[in-house]
């Protein structure tokens, strides 16, 4: 149930309002919004089966105009446009098993202005939060290099790609097997413990050393060169990212296993790219922190008990989940190096510990991380310019040493938003398209925001887990105000004209 009068008042069939009023807006707050003139694919719909429309959109707004902030160990911290520290408000604590992640992918959207030439995309625009923020090209000499764009207002100007808001504080992460390490990565499995399971974690895209890359659609174009490092895992390691798993909706079929809203004929086809989860029921099923549930008619769920075929664990049940639990596609598998289509699966360090699915997956003292971090110290003071290396670490908070926010920090490293313009973040980071891929949201899409989940029933059921909206603010009152005097001044025509006695003259 939405309320349409939460920040102001909409002007009907257009993307602007009678009156709105930004104080209202609560970050964190969730909000309803058009997608109209905003860069989004499939955006057009009829309502009613009838009437042509523009989706609608549910997102929680993070940020608004004026805001800068900064993403550290799945957290966002801040400052408002007066400079003042809005981090307890980018991140509430009923809030805080959310996990905000600053990109989708490394290299975000990918524009390549120029025709191919001798089959070659010469220049790739890079593009996060819908902005363009780097810029890759081929030199005559057929050198590939890189600048950054200007980012004004967004953030000033950085030299380092891996600085935008927060990006060198995380890594996206793929289990991979011995003989998969030897093949994919240039890691040497005999520098580290044994493991039952590799963790390979991409970081640090930067903009030296870059190379021609073939992608996924067969364009061959320049790409950013992505660090690469394995951290060994043991079962107790693996058990942890069982017991924290989340997933997309998926359909199994004949223990075929596809995310759900995609091509049903996909499944009647028996389709390669698809992948297997032997003994698992037919059904529609998801994980959500490490519980499963079984989704039946209009998105009514079940939670699974421990003994059902879905919780069976094995090194490649998990392997499976972990990488494939979102696209669920099996052209996200592991097969070669620097491949282009890579899982979203993030993980990063917060307090020294390493998190993975938002709990922490190594303690800062287990032995097995601080080898880690030798090797990372290792190879980083080994690197040259011609073959760069940056050790993914803990670089910590944008604190100060005194505990207060570093605000000099954040304005030179964090996202500032525009005018009239907010930070819609989605809850399932891994698999929202949010501002990170369409951009900001401008004010005049705002609709409302929700005041009560009635559907499906369960443990949503009830006002939604945000800051309360206050339920009497002006836009409301003069609504209602409104409404109250049309309806005075029916009742009063109304009393005139059935007054008795009646005139018949």
């Amino acid at each position: 149930m939405v309320s349409k009068t939460t920040f102001g008042i909409n002007m009907p069939m257009t993307t602007s309002q009678m009156y709105f009023d930004t104080d209202l807006v609560q970050r964190n707050g969730i909000a309803i919004f058009t997608g109209e003139n905003m860069d989004i694919s499939d955006v057009d719909t009829n309502y009613f089966y009838i009437f042509p429309g523009k989706k609608q959109y549910i997102k929680r707004l993070i940020a608004k105009p004026g805001d800068t902030v900064y993403f550290y160990g799945g957290k966002i911290y801040g400052i408002s446009a007066e400079g003042e520290d809005i981090t307890s408000q980018l991140q509430r604590k009923e809030l805080e098993k959310i996990e905000h992640i600053p990109f989708l992918q490394f290299e975000g959207k990918i524009v390549l202005p120029e025709a191919p030439k001798n089959g070659i995309s010469p220049v790739a625009i890079l593009y996060q939060m819908n902005e363009p923020v780097a810029r890759l090209f081929c030199t005559p000499t057929y050198q590939i290099e890189g600048e950054m764009l200007p980012l004004a207002p967004l953030t000033p100007q950085l030299s380092q790609y891996s600085d935008l808001w927060g990006f060198k504080n995380f890594g996206m992460a793929r289990l991979l097997t011995k003989e998969e390490v030897n093949e994919c990565t240039d890691s040497d499995t005999s520098s580290m413990e044994e493991g039952v399971l590799y963790m390979e974690i991409r970081h640090h895209p930067g903009l030296q050393a870059l190379h021609l890359t073939s992608d996924y659609s067969g364009r061959v174009r320049p790409a950013l060169n992505i660090n690469s490092t394995v951290i060994p895992l043991q079962k107790q390691h693996l058990e942890t990212l069982f017991s924290n798993l989340y997933t997309a909706r998926f359909i199994v079929k004949n223990e075929v296993a596809m995310r759900y809203g995609m091509p049903s004929y996909l499944l009647s086809s028996s389709s390669a790219f698809l992948p297997k989860l032997p003994g698992v029921p037919d059904g529609t099923y998801e994980f959500y922190y490490g519980k499963a549930y079984q989704i039946f008619w209009q998105g009514l769920a079940e939670e699974l008990p421990p003994t059902h075929p879905i919780y069976e664990f094995d090194n490649k049940r998990i392997q499976t989940l972990y990488n494939l639990g979102i696209e669920f596609d099996t052209k996200f598998s592991p097969y070669r190096k620097n491949q282009p289509l890579y899982p979203s699966r993030y993980v990063y360090f917060y307090e020294k510990d390493l998190y993975a699915l938002g709990a922490p997956l190594f303690t800062k003292e287990d032995p097995t991380l601080l080898n880690f971090l030798d090797r990372e110290y290792t190879k980083q003071t080994a690197s040259t310019y011609k073959d760069p290396y940056q050790a993914f670490q803990d670089y910590g908070p944008p604190l100060k040493e005194n505990g207060e926010l570093d605000v000099t920090f954040i304005k030179q490293f964090g996202l500032k938003l525009p005018t009239k313009s907010y930070l819609a973040l989605g809850d399932n980071h891994a698999m929202s398209s949010d501002s990170r891929v369409f951009g900001f949201v401008p004010e005049g899409n705002l609709r409302g925001g929700p005041d009560f989940i009635f559907w499906p029933p369960g443990p949503r059921f009830g006002a939604p887990d945000q800051p309360p909206y206050p339920f009497i603010n002006l836009p409301r009152t003069i609504v209602w105000g409104v409404c109250a005097i049309i309806l005075g001044m029916w009742w009063v025509v109304h009393k005139k004209r059935t007054n008795l006695p009646i005139s018949l003259t």
